[in-house]
């Protein structure tokens, strides 16, 4: 007999945009977003808010922003993973590898 597992759903989170990616943001979960100019311990807002779930049937679509912003606190500034770019030509002596770390902030979701 084999137990399927509940997927986890939160009664409370919002969808915001930045850096032109689209990111979930939960209150007191750190999120992972683009470079961003502050210092840590900074607060910012997102005001690129584009859903909100506030509970059970309870939600607001922004056409195509909602009125209110998301709040947040920098946690610290880091380097995402090494990405890898390999080129190669076979038979003529080409090799060229580059690699690259995206700067990424991590944020701490203070409000929705």
């Amino acid at each position: 007999m084999s137990k399927t597992q509940e997927p986890i759903t939160f009664d409370r989170y919002a969808i915001f945009q930045t850096g032109g990616k689209q990111y979930q943001a939960i209150e007191g979960k750190t999120v992972a977003i683009e470079l961003l100019d502050g210092q840590e311990g900074d607060t910012v807002s997102f005001d690129k808010v584009l859903f909100r779930k506030e509970g059970a049937g309870k939600f607001e679509i922004g056409t195509p922003f909602l009125k209110d912003g998301i709040k947040a606190t920098i946690v610290k500034h880091d380097k995402g993973p090494k990405l890898i770019a390999f080129r190669f030509k076979r038979r003529k002596k080409v090799r060229v590898k580059k690699g690259h770390r995206q700067p990424l902030t991590v944020v701490r979701i203070e409000s929705i």
